[in-house]
């Protein structure tokens, strides 16, 4: 191990350690006084922590840039979390909307964090990214059973959170409010806190939203009950939009549930854009020449998506099999390489799956069946590296991941396990290829179950799903990153699909202009 011979060296080599030390007792933001004042300024100097507000930092790596976002996305709730503990004790908890958007696993951080605390100031503090927080003085702070823990955050009990959020919720938050409510097995204690209130204008109301969820059980027990104890209730749907039906799901992970009701709100607008399904060509062989064709330019365009340094000539000498890692140590070392090779691989095996598909296989079932293999591949020359464990490509991530400067945090580890089995299940059953393709591809990048490479097999979704309707094998040009980054976090984000199946869909008629939709 090289050692550090200037006293910069050595101050920056004890300062990663002082670091390291905190990171490993989960300590993901710092005071001030966590490091000592050397220590502190060697970190900043070489990038290894940033400010978040005066006297609070979060840890950091030396390559992001300024503007970048990655950090603070990963520690937002911890310092949140440690910043009002050491604040209020704990005498705080979220506001009633954002209670409702942990409980449901809405990861995503809203642009002002409102901290209900009766000790608050009103006062407002800048975060990075464009986020705040407002300490609101809370008059009516919930008591002790109406808070509880989830996600690190001190949040309102769901039903305590659902008598207080305001009608406008239904309308600005839908989906964070039709999973709560679709949700729910039992309403007893949301109808003791109505009672306990008087609040017979948020029972017509959460009884007409739970009658529009499709739980009118549970709508008959919030009315009846408030009738037989006196309260007149009268019925109103809070939703601007129909609820999408998506049959009995109580007891449903509720991450399963945002998936599946995305995919219902989504497919129509993404069908919209696409043009009419080619069908399955009658000449696969055509098809799968065609879909060769692409091969160098699809790799170039995909590998630099994801930051690699790829040219099309590595590429092409993967591909002829002059790649040589026994013998030639640049291809040992070399990262980007060992990606060319790797995505080699990969894609010699999506290319089996297609075929399967163009046999007349459901596509959902093919790709169920058969993406493990295809992130093996990816990764399988890391491994002959030893860079890469054999037990790191056993399946789904066992940890949270990150998506760089995107505002989207992707849901936790042990969400995956339900989530990939319900994608699966949506892809079998929608009869529409371009929904297949957008939604498939979105919806894996949205889940990102693998700890790397979720871009590249995000992609090869996408393009196995566009070949089940026989549309061409379509690129995303890295030349257009910065427009699918943001349709991505859009659709992530913001719940709205359309800028991605726009994207899509131009990048496929693109395809076609190129000649590469010629099947036949």
């Amino acid at each position: 191990m090289a050692t550090a011979n200037t006293p910069s060296q050595r101050r920056l080599a004890d300062a990663l350690q002082a670091l390291k030390t905190l990171q490993d007792q989960a300590r993901h933001v710092l005071r001030s006084d966590d490091l000592s004042r050397l220590e502190r300024e060697a970190l900043l100097r070489a990038g290894y922590l940033r400010p978040i507000i005066k006297g609070w930092y979060m840890p950091s790596g030396p390559d992001e840039q300024d503007g970048d976002s990655t950090a603070w996305y990963a520690c937002a709730n911890d310092f949140v979390a440690r910043y009002a503990e050491e604040r209020f004790a704990d005498r705080w908890c979220v506001s009633a909307d954002h209670s409702i958007r942990v409980h449901v696993g809405n990861t995503s951080l809203p642009p002002q964090l409102v901290l209900n605390a009766p000790e608050g100031q009103n006062s407002v503090i800048s975060l990075p990214a464009g986020h705040s927080i407002l300490d609101y003085r809370a008059k009516d702070f919930p008591q002790a059973h109406h808070r509880t823990m989830v996600a690190g955050l001190r949040v309102m009990t769901l039903e305590h959170a659902l008598t207080r959020v305001s009608e406008s919720f239904f309308r600005s938050y839908a989906r964070d409010a039709q999973i709560a409510l679709l949700g729910m097995r039992d309403t007893s204690d949301l109808v003791r806190q109505l009672l306990d209130g008087g609040r017979s204008v948020v029972a017509g109301r959460l009884a007409g939203a739970l009658r529009a969820c499709g739980q009118d059980d549970l709508a008959d027990h919030v009315v009846g009950t408030m009738r037989g104890m006196g309260h007149a209730v009268v019925e109103t749907n809070p939703f601007a939009d129909p609820v999408p039906a998506l049959g009995t799901v109580r007891g449903e992970s509720p991450y399963v549930t945002r998936l599946r009701l995305m995919w219902a709100a989504m497919r129509d607008e993404v069908i919209a854009s696409f043009p009419a399904e080619p069908g399955l060509p009658a000449d696969t062989a055509a098809y799968m020449a065609a879909v060769r064709d692409t091969y160098v330019r699809d790799a170039y365009n995909s590998l630099s998506i994801e930051g690699y340094r790829v040219t099309n000539a590595l590429i092409e000498r993967v591909a002829s099999g002059n790649w040589d890692p026994q013998h030639t140590q640049a291809d040992q070392m070399s990262k980007d390489a060992m990606a060319a090779r790797g995505y080699f691989l990969a894609r010699q095996h999506v290319e089996r799956s297609i075929q399967k598909i163009l046999q007349g296989e459901n596509a959902g079932r093919v790709v169920a069946q058969d993406h493990r293999q295809w992130f093996r591949e990816l990764f399988a020359p890391s491994v002959d590296a030893k860079l890469l464990k054999p037990s790191d490509l056993a399946g789904y991530r066992a940890h949270q991941v990150f998506i760089r400067n995107a505002a989207h945090v992707p849901p936790p580890n042990e969400a995956v396990r339900d989530m990939m089995p319900a994608l699966f299940e949506l892809l079998e059953s929608e009869p529409h290829a371009a929904a297949r393709a957008v939604l498939g591809h979105f919806g894996f990048v949205f889940t990102h179950p693998y700890r790397d490479g979720n871009g590249r097999i995000g992609r090869f979704f996408m393009n196995a799903m566009l070949a089940s309707g026989g549309y061409p094998w379509t690129v995303i040009e890295v030349a257009h990153r910065p427009h699918y980054m943001q349709a991505l976090n859009a659709a992530s984000s913001e719940g709205d699909i359309g800028p991605l199946a726009r994207f899509v869909a131009s990048s496929l008629r693109h395809e076609v202009e190129r000649g590469a939709g010629k099947t036949g």
